[in-house]
């Protein structure tokens, strides 16, 4: 019960940080159809703008710069950017976003360094929670729930009870009728654009010291938020908030499982065991192979479902 309710916990933390990444890149595809490879650098960019804040300032400081920095580069990538590649269609607005990816992390190192830095949890969070069954909770992973809770509900209202939400979403599907109601149909794009950055420096500020920042972190968590958004559905902030929990609960669950998928299916008399190639990979431990359920995942969702769980687009 003790590791069954420790990596359900974990596994919640974890979807959650997943989701806050995975969400600005939903906004953006959803309302732009841009598929933005740099993402996850801003997010390494937020984690990092947030150590520099913490250190001259404060943390709850950095929570609050970071995200609007990171929101100003977006804003500007999009303006200067984006905005003249899409003249040239879809294939040059992800080559550019490819080619950001190894501007920003080069830039990182040139700044920064290699190593990481000492990016620590605040001391006014640095203390147990609470205890379950003798494994402690703490206050940090807590406050990440909050922040990742507080931004789902928040994104939810901006799109679904207030105009410029109704603005945005009018532009998606009937640009032209929103131009000529008056309103600034690229505004509204470089805000979208903007937010969906913002949220990745969100991100980064609380997982930045959850987990490690270094020059390599958005190589670590690139590849799995393009799985959550693909398995979610491209344009579904609903199926993107479901992917990211059902991702962060597989990874972590699957750590701490003992047994293989032939074990599984052994009671039900099935002996999936044997001499061939699939016969040693089912008989593998579920630890051994977790790193890779998340894509296995995302096969058989492409496969048996194009659009992802509940997506709007063709993935």
């Amino acid at each position: 019960m003790q590791i069954l309710l420790g990596s359900l916990l974990n596994g919640l933390i974890y979807g959650m940080l997943l989701f806050m990444l995975a969400s600005g890149l939903t906004l953006i595809f959803s309302m732009m159809g841009v598929l933005n490879f740099a993402h996850a650098s801003i997010y390494m960019l937020g984690a990092y703008f947030a150590y520099d804040v913490s250190r001259y300032i404060s943390f709850w400081a950095g929570l609050i710069i970071a995200p609007l920095a990171c929101g100003l580069i977006g804003a500007a990538i999009e303006v200067w950017g984006l905005r003249r590649c899409h003249r040239s269609g879809h294939a040059a607005e992800l080559l550019f976003t490819f080619g950001l990816v190894f501007i920003i992390q080069r830039l990182v190192m040139m700044v920064w360094g290699t190593l990481p830095v000492p990016y620590q949890v605040p001391g006014s969070l640095n203390f147990t929670l609470f205890a379950l069954y003798g494994q402690n909770f703490p206050a940090y992973r807590g406050f990440m729930l909050l922040v990742s809770a507080g931004m789902l509900l928040t994104t939810w209202l901006v799109l679904k009870k207030t105009r410029i939400g109704l603005i945005i979403q009018a532009a998606l599907t009937h640009p032209n009728m929103v131009a000529a109601l008056g309103h600034d149909v690229p505004l509204v794009f470089t805000i979208v654009f903007a937010g969906g950055c913002a949220l990745a420096g969100l991100a980064g500020v609380i997982g930045g010291n959850y987990f490690t920042t270094d020059s390599g972190m958005a190589d670590a968590l690139g590849p799995i938020v393009f799985v959550v958004v693909v398995f979610g559905g491209l344009g579904s902030l609903v199926g993107c908030f479901i992917a990211s929990i059902t991702m962060g609960l597989v990874q972590t669950f699957a750590v701490t499982a003992n047994g293989s998928i032939s074990s599984l299916f052994a009671p039900l008399g099935f002996d999936l065991g044997g001499d061939t190639l699939l016969g040693e990979i089912l008989t593998l431990p579920i630890a051994r192979i977790g790193p890779l359920l998340p894509y296995i995942l995302m096969i058989l969702i492409l496969f048996f479902r194009p659009r992802g769980l509940m997506g709007t687009r063709d993935a």
